[in-house]
């Protein structure tokens, strides 16, 4: 049995490390006062054994167990590539 762990779309900022990606996840918070939204930015270091993902590339990325002290989360694959299997 496998649990899934949560999940979040980014955009892979940095490529340069061997079977890891830096992907950075936009958020947008409201200002619990001014009622001003504004954009809160994550970088996140995620698994990607293949090699396969480049910068600029709109990745999904899960987490999971850690691979390593700053890397807990697995790039599943290609946002947009899923957003068009879950439209058929």
């Amino acid at each position: 049995m496998t649990e899934q762990g949560k999940t979040k779309i980014g955009v892979v900022v940095s490529d340069k490390m061997d079977k890891t990606v830096v992907v950075r996840v936009d958020s947008v918070k409201t200002h619990r006062i001014y009622k001003k939204k504004f954009i809160i930015s994550k970088n996140f270091k995620a698994e990607d054994s293949e090699n396969k993902f480049k910068i600029d590339d709109q990745v999904i990325i899960m987490e999971t167990k850690p691979y390593s002290k700053s890397k807990a989360f697995k790039v599943i694959g290609d946002a947009e590539s899923l957003k068009k299997k879950a439209k058929k």
